[in-house]
């Protein structure tokens, strides 16, 4: 696997530091409002890379952190009229949601913030001893030119830097790209007793913390948005190999932004929208689509109508297997009436030795299947190139349309396998793995609509279709659809 490095600026090859242990790091939120959908791509981006390492068979750590006390979250609070701590209990709360409503895996580690202010506190001390860092007045900052290598990930020269995003100026600094690790207690905020008075943690120190206590000094994969690398990642990267002399991350994962009209979509400028809002009304896969059918490092223009079309995507994949299983249903009942017919069709479709059991057909489709899988592998090897990857699960669903009318009865065992073959490849993307055909809200209900749907199959068998549709039509008004597919009728929600 090759894996574009911001670092190097190259395409590398991945190995990890530890044989197949991979140590991971992604940017977390903070806390001080609900996440917009912007900011839900590098959550939906690296969640589908860990799922896809998982699959490769690579043993992941995975951290992540959680920023709940910064400027933003004070910010809020103040406006609100309450105390920074509830601000980000109540939005660390709505994150973890958030986070389930898209179907993203929690990390292994996803430390606060506010629970490593020891170890911050150690950290900073370090620094001042060999003297990357200097206290003034209850604040601490870091002396940017004497890390020979600030801005090698962002490839700045620092000659040309100027104080940017997020680093305060600051008359009393020696320098004015000197960065804040430490900073003295205002009214009202937040604070902490350390060596130099009353104060909380910078934003950037954070992140080095939490990576570096749960990872290890050095990390494998440190992935974030692009708008991150400078100052965020660079200070990350200055401080940490300062304190420790060791690399900090070996490889560097940055997601493009996501863009509305043209524009960064960001809280600031007011053209956002809530992730759990999207997910309202478009549900959670086509979110994940939209994202993962394009290259993660290459912008995206988000539209209502792009949402649809992802949706409609989804739903092409979700029909496709939905008329698989009704197929398989009717070839299984036919196999419990010839028990002795069964294991001659229910011949491994990938095993070599069973290709003579397909129609001239099938054997053609059944290499189509062993190519999809190559072909999609060698998509996410290239720079975890999703969209390409997705590319050929379409491919096949076309290829298998096509291939449901004409195939023979023989041919059937080769279904089982696409919709295997489907939820496979769907699984490290965190797609196609559902069966909105059969959603229930319990077993029960499940029950009950299956026995309607045997007594109405039983007066459709009598010929009694007025009172079969009736069933059919009363339980269209409570919200369930059924479909009717040759001798078989399946259900799902309107």
């Amino acid at each position: 696997m090759k894996l574009y490095n911001t670092l190097t600026r190259q395409l590398e090859e991945f190995e990890p530091m530890e044989g197949n242990h991979v140590k991971m790091y992604v940017c977390g939120p903070t806390v001080y409002d609900y996440f917009h959908i912007g900011n839900a791509r590098p959550f939906i981006v690296f969640d589908a890379f860990h799922r896809y390492l998982e699959y490769l068979g690579y043993d992941v750590t995975f951290a992540q952190n959680i920023t709940d006390v910064d400027d933003k979250i004070i910010n809020k609070a103040a406006a609100e009229g309450v105390s920074s701590q509830e601000i980000a209990e109540r939005y660390t709360q709505a994150y973890w949601e958030d986070l389930e409503r898209l179907n993203i895996k929690f990390a292994d580690h996803q430390p606060k913030a506010t629970e490593t202010i020891p170890e911050m506190i150690a950290f900073v001390e370090d620094l001042i001893e060999k003297g990357y860092a200097y206290e003034l007045d209850g604040d601490v900052y870091f002396r940017v030119r004497k890390f020979d290598d600030y801005g090698k990930l962002s490839h700045k020269s620092i000659d040309d830097l100027k104080s940017g995003a997020r680093v305060e100026v600051d008359e009393r600094k020696e320098d004015p790209l000197d960065f804040a690790v430490w900073k003295a207690a205002k009214e009202g905020e937040p604070s902490w007793d350390s060596p130099w008075g009353e104060g909380r943690p910078g934003w950037h120190l954070e992140c080095s913390v939490m990576a570096t206590k749960y990872l290890g000094e050095t990390i494998d994969i440190h992935c974030g948005g692009l708008d991150l690398v400078f100052p965020h990642h660079e200070n990350e990267t200055a401080q940490s190999e300062a304190a420790t002399g060791q690399t900090f991350a070996r490889y560097w994962m940055h997601n493009g932004l996501l863009q509305f009209e043209g524009e960064k979509m960001s809280k600031s400028l007011g053209n956002f929208q809530f992730a759990r809002d999207v997910v309202e009304e478009f549900g959670a896969e086509p979110i994940r689509y939209f994202y993962l059918t394009k290259h993660y490092r290459s912008p995206v223009n988000f539209t209502d109508t792009a949402m649809s079309d992802a949706k409609r995507a989804v739903d092409r994949v979700y029909h496709l297997l939905e008329e698989i299983e009704v197929a398989l249903r009717d070839f299984d009942r036919n196999d419990e009436q010839n028990p002795s017919e069964a294991g001659a069709r229910h011949a491994s479709p990938l095993q070599d030795e069973a290709d003579n059991a397909y129609t001239e057909a099938g054997r053609d489709y059944l290499n189509t299947l062993r190519q999809t899988k190559k072909d999609y592998l060698a998509h996410m090897d290239d720079d975890f190139n999703t969209a390409g990857a997705i590319g050929e699960i379409f491919e096949l669903v076309h290829e298998a349309n096509r291939f449901r009318q004409t195939m023979g009865e023989t041919d059937l065992p080769l279904l089982a396998e696409t919709r295997d073959l489907i939820r496979e490849l769907g699984q490290p993307l965190g797609l196609f793995q559902e069966t909105p055909w059969r959603e229930a809200t319990g077993e029960l209900t499940g029950d009950l609509v299956q026995l309607l749907i045997d007594v109405r199959r039983q007066l459709r068998d009598q010929k009694d279709f007025q009172l079969a549709d009736q069933i059919r039509d009363q339980l269209h008004e409570l919200g369930i659809e059924l479909k009717d597919k040759g001798d078989d009728t399946v259900w799902s929600y309107r």
